[in-house]
């Protein structure tokens, strides 16, 4: 796995943000949902849960099954914003929801890499269906800023989000697999469940999210290991 900026992704001291925060406090982050909200004209509600996805409009980053599951989605109290562009036809799709459902919902086209750190940090819950993922990078950013990712367990996604159960210690957001809009709507709806009934349960992901060493430090120690395993372990050659 590669590592991440973790001065560029860092809550206490980003620029891009309305409000500074870490995992001792939390007070910023609220705060910074609140801007985005009115940024965005949506209806300022703290106790809403804001979903939110980043990336690029194709099926390989499956933005085609968040569109498959946000009638079901849009149905509950929620909010979602996405930012991204790609093909033409999802960018159409996801104007189309905000025009339908403008207290809800909001789509910017595009790409803005202050936008980008201000919605990672506003948002509760983080989208992310890769249909295949060698790495990935925002479901790191997210937990960095407390927003608990929902994630395809493939790829470099499985490796880096730990599964949340009351049973275990260390859950860091929610997966699913096989690739199926059902499958995704159970992991999503665990994430809302726990962010609306058991919100010290939510909290206790976020805050174990934000703990996670994705440094490039920890990255570079992995790889010289591996190294100097294959050196010490030269194959054999007859």
């Amino acid at each position: 796995m590669p590592g991440m900026n973790t001065d560029d992704w860092n809550p206490a001291t980003n620029g891009n943000l309305p409000g500074n925060f870490d995992c001792h406090n939390l007070g910023g982050k609220e705060w910074c949902k609140e801007c985005l909200q009115r940024e965005l004209e949506l209806p300022i509600r703290p106790d809403v849960p804001m979903l939110g996805f980043i990336g690029r409009l194709d099926s390989q980053k499956g933005a085609d099954l968040i569109l498959e599951v946000m009638p079901w989605l849009i149905e509950m109290d929620i909010q979602f914003v996405m930012l991204g562009t790609g093909r033409k036809d999802i960018e159409e799709a996801f104007f189309g929801l905000q025009q339908a459902h403008r207290d809800k919902v909001r789509c910017w086209i595009g790409f803005d890499v202050p936008f980008s750190h201000r919605l990672t940090a506003g948002c509760d819950i983080f989208l992310m269906p890769s249909r295949f993922e060698p790495c990935g990078l925002n479901q790191m950013y997210s937990m960095r800023y407390g927003t608990v990712p929902v994630v395809h367990r493939v790829g470099g996604l499985k490796d880096t989000v730990r599964d949340f159960t009351p049973f275990e210690v260390g859950g860091t957001g929610w997966t699913f697999s096989p690739f199926s809009a059902d499958n995704f709507k159970t992991a999503i709806w665990y994430a809302l469940d726990t962010y609306w009934n058991h919100r010290d349960s939510f909290r206790k992901v976020q805050l174990q999210g934000m703990v996670q060493d994705f440094s490039w430090d920890t990255a570079a120690g992995r790889y010289r290991q591996i190294f100097e395993w294959a050196y010490g372990d030269p194959p054999n050659a007859t």
